[in-house]
């Protein structure tokens, strides 16, 4: 018999919940009427409230108050955002469709100036809130002043990543099987790993396993980054090339996994052959400033108090100047979200957040690496979702 390979998912009740908490929020700031856009760029918020996202299309979720949220599809994702979704209200909508505007035959087929003008009718709407503050599109946004002539019209993102940045266990449950599948991963390629390769030899390898631990996507999490040498290493981000690493240069190996639309991250520093002191030094001083950070971190400690435990120890090394951000970050949905958690203010971090620990350190003389793990805040520490580095990164760089 194979063993039971257990493969978490958040339940119907769950989603229900979140809209609850929306309506409850949004009746506190009197905001009659929600409207959340999401696209590949940033699919959080559509998928958080419905478990829907565009394939080549955009998404959007429309809540009222005092009536039923809908879910609005391009018309290819028709069929798809009925199966995926949780909430039963499915609109096809040209606006969110494909960007070529190509059009498909299908039937019951609105555009939001008639879904606006329809909810008008329906209810009293003198407040309307839009999610999606960086993408939403202004088609959209001009149908919304149109039609609610004289509403104001608030920018209600806060509010849902304030939602958000509180994980339920079936959403933790979500990321540990991610950072599981990342664990593994790093465990059966890293060891492959040899001077020679080229950095999309390198990601055709670790894309692989990721995909067959389970994950749904690479691309849609943290796409692997496999900068090599001290060029490419210096590029923040990047993508990978036909470039061959060589023997005693710097590897970052870094990824994402995507499950049920929950991420994990992992990043990891390589060296094929011998590696040289300053790349030694340099690491262990990273790996400390992280372990700094965990053994600061549990519920209700500050991110100033966090930050400030990295960012001294990258001081006795001689290396502040080279981290060129702060060392934690919420992650969720996206593999890196609001809220950005720095040293410059008292930032409470609660207990069941989940963030990322990120020790990058920026144009060195041999170039540039990250050290980057996933973990759950508790009362009384951290739940690391990512392991790997834990034991690799001592012995690998002693």
């Amino acid at each position: 018999m194979e063993p039971k390979i257990d493969f978490p998912r958040i339940p119907d009740s769950e989603f229900e919940d979140r809209i609850t908490n929306v309506k409850n929020k949004m009746a506190q700031q009197k905001i009659d009427l929600l409207v959340a856009y999401s696209n590949a760029f940033d699919p959080g918020h559509v998928r958080y409230l419905s478990d829907v996202f565009g394939i080549n299309e955009a998404a959007a979720m429309v809540i009222p108050l005092e009536g039923e949220p809908t879910v609005c599809s391009g018309q290819a994702c028709q069929s798809w955002s009925e199966y995926k979704s949780r909430i039963k209200d499915v609109k096809i909508l040209p606006e969110v469709g494909e960007v070529a505007g190509v059009e498909y035959m299908v039937g019951d087929m609105v555009n939001f100036q008639s879904f606006f003008k329809e909810l008008k009718e329906k209810y009293s709407i003198s407040k309307i809130g839009t999610v999606g503050a960086l993408i939403f599109p202004q088609i959209i946004y001009a149908q919304l002043q149109q039609v609610f002539e004289g509403a104001e019209i608030v920018n209600a993102e806060p509010m849902i990543f304030e939602q958000r940045f509180i994980k339920s266990e079936n959403e933790i449950a979500c990321m540990r099987k991610a950072g599981e599948i990342l664990d593994a991963s790093f465990e059966k390629v890293v060891k492959k790993i040899e001077a020679g390769w080229t950095e999309l030899d390198i990601q055709a390898e670790i894309t692989a396993e990721i995909l067959k631990g389970g994950a749904e996507s690479t691309a849609a999490s943290w796409e692997p980054m496999i900068p090599s040498g001290m060029e490419h290493s210096n590029l923040c981000m990047n993508r990978n090339s036909l470039r061959r690493v060589k023997e005693s240069e710097i590897i970052c190996l870094q990824a994402g996994a995507l499950y049920e639309g929950y991420n994990a991250a992992l990043n990891t520093p390589l060296v094929p052959g011998k590696i040289p002191e300053e790349i030694k030094r340099a690491v262990n001083y990273a790996f400390e400033a992280r372990e700094a950070i965990i053994s600061t971190l549990k519920g209700g400690v500050t991110s100033r108090e966090a930050n400030i435990a990295g960012k001294s120890v990258l001081a006795r090394g001689g290396y502040q100047d080279h981290s060129p951000y702060e060392m934690i970050h919420n992650i969720g949905l996206l593999e890196c979200e609001s809220p950005w958690m720095t040293d410059e203010e008292d930032f409470v971090i609660p207990e069941r957040a989940v963030v990322c620990i990120d020790a990058f350190l920026y144009r060195l003389p041999f170039g540039s690496f990250r050290i980057e793990d996933t973990m759950v805040v508790r009362a009384d520490g951290v739940d690391r979702l990512t392991k790997f580095n834990n034991g690799f990164i001592p012995e690998y760089f002693t």
